[in-house]
């Protein structure tokens, strides 16, 4: 097709007569198109919505993972909040043990032994504690954890399959490219 556009002569053409489709004419809508280009487009067609639908499954389970995690977050939050309200409990109820002591001693050096050992009793537990309160942590950690990383274990057993895969594919279809390819040598000598 070298039909070019021409501007100046299409404004010298009388207006009965200039037709601005004529340079579309060349352009047959009846064009036949190749077996082979269907057939690619097809095939791409199809790869395209495996494609889609792989990345949908993935995103959906990622998606899942999280709100996993977001539940196990939330009974882990909620499971350490009753820890800590129980420990609190637990020292208010220990305190209010001491002040009755304190209300039933009889001498001043008897009020300073009972809170010398409340207060040694209590760094004991108040250590105690905290021992509670860390290892109820890290375990909700690990269950927060859990789900995305069991998502992302599978998720890269997944890829490797598919890397796995798609190097046998591609390795078979350059066989079969240089197979063809001798074969047309051979032909052609």
């Amino acid at each position: 097709m070298t039909t070019t556009f021409n501007p100046d002569a299409a404004a010298n053409m009388k207006p009965e007569t200039y037709n601005p489709m004529a340079q579309f004419d060349a352009f047959k809508l009846d064009t036949a198109i190749p077996e082979a280009m269907r057939a690619f487009a097809c095939t791409a067609v199809t790869q395209t919505r495996e494609a889609y639908e792989r990345t949908k499954a993935t995103l959906d389970a990622g998606l899942e993972a999280v709100e996993r995690s977001y539940d196990a977050a939330g009974q882990a939050a909620s499971a350490l909040n009753r820890k800590i309200i129980d420990i609190a409990q637990r020292n208010v109820n220990s305190s209010f043990d001491l002040a009755k002591s304190l209300a039933g001693a009889k001498n001043f050096a008897e009020i300073v032994e009972l809170q010398g050992a409340y207060w040694r009793k209590q760094f004991e537990v108040l250590m105690a504690q905290a021992e509670e309160v860390r290892a109820l942590s890290i375990n909700a950690t690990a269950d927060v954890a859990e789900p995305i990383r069991r998502h992302a274990t599978r998720q890269a057993e997944h890829v490797q399959a598919l890397s796995k895969k798609v190097t046998a594919e591609a390795a078979g279809a350059i066989k079969r490219q240089a197979t063809h390819l001798e074969h047309e040598l051979r032909k052609a000598g």
